[in-house]
């Protein structure tokens, strides 16, 4: 099958959704499938072009027998809904002018919340006359709408409008949660071409290890309890609260609050906690794809934070699913919903009301003085990680893709 994929993030990129299409991409490339990936110049999430490429009309690339192809687009961080919007808009319009370009596909795919790609998949798709998958990785724009970025209004009804309009005309929908499948089928899209395809880690690049020394020596960590927040520090996490929790865990000496990543709203966190005088919170900087699991090794527990926002109720971080490879017990601060019904069923972790920085501070206490309850959370936590394996989830988008060629309309 020649696939053609587009997605505005990829390797080098370390968000969720560039990992996410280029692990599985890999294995379609390992299946036998001809496997072009549409994408720009790496950036995200500052805005700044990676040492090694530029921000050309074109240009070309193999990687891991994936065929990549960026494309020109306008660079900018990530915050501002203006500079943002400019961003996704430049990604939709090269990127459907690229896959024109590109010989003929047998399908093609595009997945959100990069809200123009999917645009630019269902013109190729209309164009070349051939089947569009749209993989629905976020409910955009119900979730920029969720953190303020953007007012209730005549444009936010105008893209909710133009939103649904793309769902009822791809020729199937993958969604990355049950939750989705619901909201779409409640907004009146025909539940019978929504498949669920539920995110998932590549199993061999994690595993439980040893506490980095290097890196425990370098952030003084090796002698704490240190509960994890890996992933993106933005609009949509509520990392505030976590801040809040620190204060909260000041009389705790052995505990140490460790934040990794990048987003809009890391240099604030840093700044604010400076000015409380934090000593039990440690940012790491933004980290190459390969160094994440000796990142993960330095935890004793993975915290997974959203804002408290019906929207993130429907959500699955994909930060649970390294967390599970990892053996780590999952400390879960998210509204009641999709995620903590899959941590239930898993018992692989315990949950707390988001936003709620008495709750997080007790449970982290709770963690810290029960081992043995420590420990049957993290063996829970890594029985659970087959489940969700990469390959599993590879091997189910293609099974919506061939239901995609054949018309086939049964879920």
């Amino acid at each position: 099958m020649k696939i053609l994929f587009l997605t505005e993030n990829f390797p080098p990129e370390t968000n969720a959704a560039a990992t996410r299409v280029y692990e599985r991409a890999c294995y379609w490339a390992k299946l036998g499938h001809e496997v072009t990936v549409i994408t720009c110049a790496p950036n995200f999430p500052h805005g700044k072009i990676f040492q090694g490429y530029q921000n050309r009309w074109r240009q070309s690339e193999q990687m891991s027998g994936i065929n990549v192809i960026r494309v020109k687009t306008y660079i900018a961080a990530n915050q501002g809904v203006l500079h943002r919007t400019l961003d996704f808009v430049s990604f939709g319009v090269m990127s459907y002018l690229a896959g024109l370009s590109q010989p003929r596909p047998d399908i093609v795919a595009a997945t959100s919340p990069q809200f123009f790609a999917a645009v630019a998949g269902w013109l190729i798709g209309a164009s070349r006359r051939i089947p569009f998958v749209f993989e629905l990785g976020d409910l955009w724009p119900a979730s920029i709408s969720a953190v303020g970025a953007m007012k209730k209004g005549w444009v936010l009804s105008l893209v909710e409008k133009f939103e649904l309009f793309l769902y009822r005309r791809a020729t199937r929908v993958a969604a990355l949660t049950r939750a989705f499948r619901e909201n779409l089928i409640r907004r009146h899209i025909d539940g019978a071409k929504i498949d669920i395809v539920l995110n998932g880690v590549d199993l061999p690049r994690y595993c439980p290890r040893e506490r980095d020394r290097e890196l425990a020596g370098q952030y003084e960590v090796s002698n704490k309890f240190v509960i994890g927040y890996v992933g993106t520090h933005g609009m949509a996490h509520g990392l505030i609260n976590v801040l809040d929790t620190a204060e909260k865990l000041r009389d705790e000496p052995d505990i140490l609050l460790l934040l990794a990543g990048a987003g809009a709203e890391r240099n604030m966190l840093i700044a604010e906690a400076a000015a409380r005088q934090l000593e039990n919170v440690v940012f790491l900087p933004p980290q190459p794809k390969e160094n994440m699991p000796a990142v993960w090794s330095l935890c004793n527990v993975a915290l997974v934070h959203l804002k408290d926002s019906p929207a993130f109720a429907e959500v699955i971080p994909s930060k649970i699913f390294e967390a599970m490879a990892m053996g780590l017990p999952i400390l879960l601060a998210v509204p009641a919903g999709e995620a903590k019904s899959m941590l239930d069923g898993h018992k692989a972790g315990i949950w707390v009301p988001p936003e709620n920085p008495d709750a997080l501070a007790d449970a982290v206490k709770s963690l810290h003085i029960q081992p043995d309850l420590l420990k049957e959370l993290a063996a829970a936590s890594l029985a659970a990680a087959p489940y969700h394996s990469r390959i599993k989830q590879a091997e189910e988008m293609i099974t919506v893709f061939k239901k995609s060629l054949a018309g086939n309309s049964v879920p």
